[in-house]
Order: structure tokens, then sequence, then C-alpha cells
């Protein structure tokens, strides 16, 4: 098979993985919130008793928590990636499906961390902005039709697909070679997870900044349901 060939028939497996993986991931491995809550505050001494109180904790705090969540995700999925890495190519759809689900839950853990939710349709449509944004894909235009969900997050997690298949399609074509396709499997998953995170808490970070500076501007502006004090006689 020629060079050009494999690896056109590569990217396509990759892509087609990848749709699968996130689809699948979008619909069955959602982080509960609630949950999600009580241990954070546990592991990492948050005072905050609902996710609006993210906005009040110090930066540097959340900064942390951020990225410990990373590492948690680039260990787990270098160890899945090593696993089946034996495997060869034969592995890739399920290893992609796994690797799918992590990156999805850890984008879904950074988006609480820096204090938003994903309950409502619009807030799971900015998850998936967050998810393009971590993949390196412009989708100002499906943006136009953000408000129809349902055809939203399919032509999303489509455009991050094509996005992450061509990235990787060169690392994953040594999977051919036994010996290496296990350590191959775990270095681009670690790898995969730690840029792809990095690039969402950055995406969240920006958009917790912006509501801070909000709320700034808003405790700083004169009520205008409050009278001005008349000034004392003397």
């Amino acid at each position: 098979m020629p060079e050009n060939s494999h690896k056109s028939w590569l990217r396509t497996r990759i892509e087609q993985g990848l749709v699968h993986g996130f689809t699948h991931a979008y619909d069955t491995v959602k982080v509960d919130p609630h949950k999600f809550l009580i241990q954070v505050r546990a592991a990492y001494d948050l005072p905050v008793t609902n996710f609006q109180g993210m906005h009040n904790v110090e930066l540097t705090h959340l900064d942390e928590v951020a990225a410990s969540i990373i590492r948690s995700s680039m260990k787990m999925a270098a160890v899945q990636g090593a696993g089946f890495g034996l495997g060869g190519l034969l592995t890739v759809i399920p290893d992609l499906g796994l690797l799918s689900a992590i990156t999805v839950r850890t984008i879904q853990k950074l988006s609480l961390v820096y204090g938003f939710e994903f309950n409502t349709e619009d807030e799971m449509a900015d998850l998936w902005v967050a998810a393009a944004s971590a993949a390196g894909v412009d989708i100002s235009r499906e943006l136009l039709e953000k408000e129809v969900i349902n055809r939203f997050i399919p032509r999303v997690i489509q455009r991050i697909a094509a996005q992450a298949s061509g990235e990787v399609v060169e690392k994953w074509a040594g999977r051919l070679i036994p010996v290496a396709s296990s350590l191959i499997g775990a270095g681009l998953n670690y790898y995969f997870v730690r840029t792809w995170g990095k690039r969402a808490a950055a995406h969240f970070r920006e958009r917790h900044l912006q509501v801070r500076q909000r709320s700034l501007l808003a405790d700083s502006s004169p009520r205008a349901d409050i009278l001005p004090r008349a000034p004392a006689r003397s």
C-alpha cells in the first residue's frame, strides 16, 4: 500500500473513531456536577457551596485545581493507551472511544472548576465550543446554528474529529510496530489529553476572568434604585 494511501486510510479510521467516541461520550459520560462539587471541595479545600462560588475563589487556586485535574487525566489516558497499544491498529477504535470519554470528562470538570455548569442546552453548546477551542477548531460559522442544539453539536464533533485526526495520524502510524505500539499509544494519549486540557483550561479561564470583570464593574456602578445621600449640613 503506498504511504500516502496508508495515511489517508489511517486518518479516515481515526476520524471515524473520534466521531463515534465523542458522540458516545456526549451521550453517556456526563460528569455529575453535584458529586463532583463534593469531591473537589474535599480534595482541594475549596470554600464554596455551589459552582457560582468559584468566581469568588482565588484564581491561582482554581488554576492549581485545573492543573491537577489535567495531570490526573493524562495519567489515566496514558495507562489506557499503553494497554490498547499492545493490539496495534486493531484496537484503534476502542482506544479512541475511551480517549474521547477521558477528554470529554476532563473538559467538563474544567468547566465546573471555573464556575460554568452545563445543565441547559445553551450551556452544553458552550461546552462543545470549549472542546472545539481545545482542538484548535474555528467554529464561527457553526455558532450561527448554536440555538439548534441537535444540529450544532454533531457538526462541531465532526469538525473536531477532522482536525484531531490530522494532528495525530503521523504518530498513530507507529502502532503498526508491535513492540513500540504500547509506548506510542501511552505517549500519544498522554500528550493528547495534556494539549487539549491546557487549551480547554485557557478557554474557561478567559471566560472566568470576563465574569469577574463584569462583576467588578457592576459593583462599582451606582445603583439606579438608590438615591444619593444629601450632603450633611454644617
